[in-house]
């Protein structure tokens, strides 16, 4: 059902092509949007969740035109909802830009094409029999050429060279470096802007006095008091007096301004960024989502075309860095992912870095018993495998039954989507559990049999091993406190991490699984 208005702090498990019908026109402010690259399909299951590859083989099996069609139906929506000032990014890399590019040309319309921004994204290395790739294409395009598009200039630090051949003079008061700029402007001028002043006629050059308006913010901000009130001369004299004039060593020679470099914003922000790094091993922000953006390239954009206030929209929200970053930058926002798991993620990351303040509104992911049976094996180990708070098994097969392992204590934990988990698999898994070294363990079903209730009596009885079984309904009501008593001192669980290269699922074994369960 199409809303009339749009709600935001909402994370909206769907595909974005029928969540972004439902929004009314003209809503948002800034997109950005960071889809599945054509270049590598296995981006599309790093987090081992099966929604992400539903359409995995209709949308690339036929290569880069059915990729192309599949992101110009959501584009064609995305500037639909674009406000008239609104603006639009596209992260892409190389292998499909020039092809989006022309996309976007086509669905946008003539002058609505602002930069093509290149990131560098990586340090240089070796490839075989061509040049090194080691950027990213951002693509900036606006809702409307003719509007007054929200724009703030944003700045970069200037190059050491820049500062060594500009700013060669230092205040021997202060010890600030800066440089010098002209007093006068051009033409000549009757009155006091053409007058002689300490030995320099301004006239002789064609040029009259003409402090430029850093000189007038300076002085109030040195003095707290407004240059513009005296006559020009005396305000001459007063920028001398304070400091704020420098005199060449040669006599006669013309007084200029000083301009300090503390003071200066940086150079305009150009099109080729290459100040801002990729996200570390160690970096606080990690998340362990092999194509995870650094919050600092977010902020820029979002800094760029957007103000406080505004509505931010992330159609592929991964694991949650733009919706993070315009939550606390004072943005309205709204994030969409169809993979259950990443929206979890997004979840957690968000309360995590507000410190509970923000606690965002879900929509679409599995809350019933019955919507969770209709999971995919992949989507439902997941789902269970996050309620532990735990981590998935290294291994993809050959894990002796064992799919992940709780949070702090590490205890093996079995996933089975049946109504009737029976005796032959607690059985199994005192195997798997001796093996681990453990003594303590879970399966989790939807129910389980008579003889796996006397299986784990006779378990405790016998080999001391603790083996719980636990339903979904449980995990749905109880939650893992009341499961896990070692949680019971922990007031800041960590973010629940993606799998590891080694344990995510190929995408062929994750098609074969969806396909198995229809």
């Amino acid at each position: 059902m199409a809303v009339s208005f749009l709600e935001t702090s909402v994370l909206y498990c769907e595909d974005n092509l029928r969540q972004l019908a439902q929004f009314p026109d003209e809503c948002v402010d800034l997109i950005y949007l960071d889809p599945p690259f054509f270049s590598n399909r296995n981006y599309e299951v790093i987090w081992g969740d099966e929604a992400e590859v539903r359409s995995f083989e209709d949308r690339w099996e036929g290569g880069i035109r059915v990729y192309i069609d599949w992101m110009r139906r959501r584009i064609v929506q995305m500037r639909r909802l674009l406000r008239v000032t609104g603006s639009l990014y596209l992260h892409c890399d190389p292998h499909a830009s020039h092809y989006l590019k022309v996309m976007l040309d086509g669905v946008f319309g003539p002058g609505t094409f602002r930069s093509e921004i290149v990131w560098k994204r990586t340090s240089a290395h070796n490839s075989a029999k061509r040049y090194g790739p080691v950027h990213d294409t951002i693509f900036y395009y606006v809702r409307d050429s003719q509007a007054d598009v929200v724009w703030n200039q944003q700045y970069q630090e200037y190059e050491d060279k820049y500062v060594l051949t500009n700013y060669r003079y230092v205040d021997p008061e202060s010890g600030q470096k800066y440089r010098v700029s002209d007093l006068t402007g051009p033409g000549t001028r009757q009155g006091e802007s053409g007058d002689p002043w300490r030995g320099f006629n301004p006239t002789s050059t064609g040029r009259h006095w003409q402090p430029p308006s850093y000189c007038y913010w300076k002085y109030t901000e040195l003095t707290g008091r407004d240059l513009a009130l005296m006559p020009l001369i005396d305000r001459l004299d007063e920028l001398d007096r304070i400091g704020l004039i420098h005199w060449p060593k040669k006599r006669g020679g013309r007084p200029q301004h000083k301009r300090y470099l503390e003071d200066m914003p940086g150079v305009g922000l150009q099109d080729v960024w290459t100040d801002i790094d990729p996200i570390s091993a160690r970096a606080a922000e990690r998340l362990g989502y092999p194509t995870q953006k650094p919050e600092s390239l977010l902020e820029r954009i979002i800094a760029a075309s957007s103000n406080e206030g505004d509505t931010v929209l992330d159609p592929f929200c991964g694991c949650g860095t733009t919706v993070a970053v315009a939550e606390r930058m004072d943005r309205r926002w709204i994030g969409i992912d169809i993979s259950p798991t990443a929206v979890n993620i997004m979840k957690r990351r968000l309360e995590k870095a507000t410190k509970g303040r923000c606690s965002p509104k879900i929509i679409g992911l599995p809350v019933t018993v019955d919507e969770l049976k209709r999971l995919k094996p992949f989507e439902f180990q997941n789902w269970v495998i996050q309620k532990f708070w735990g981590t998935h098994s290294p291994r993809k097969s050959g894990d002796m039954g064992i799919d992940g392992y709780s949070f702090l204590v590490n205890d093996p934990i079995q996933v089975k989507q049946s109504d009737h988990v029976g005796r032959n698999v607690v059985d199994n898994f005192e195997t798997a559990i001796r093996r681990a070294g453990k003594d303590q363990g879970y399966v989790v079903g939807f129910g389980f049999t008579r003889g796996a209730y006397e299986e784990v009596a006779r378990a405790r009885w016998e080999m001391k091993l603790d083996i719980r079984l636990v339903t979904v309904e449980e995990l749905l009501t109880v939650g893992p406190y009341k499961l896990m008593p070692e949680l019971a001192s922990v007031t800041d669980l960590p973010l629940p991490p993606a799998r590891s290269k080694e344990a995510r699922p190929s995408a062929q074994e994750l098609i074969d699984s969806d396909q198995r369960a229809v």
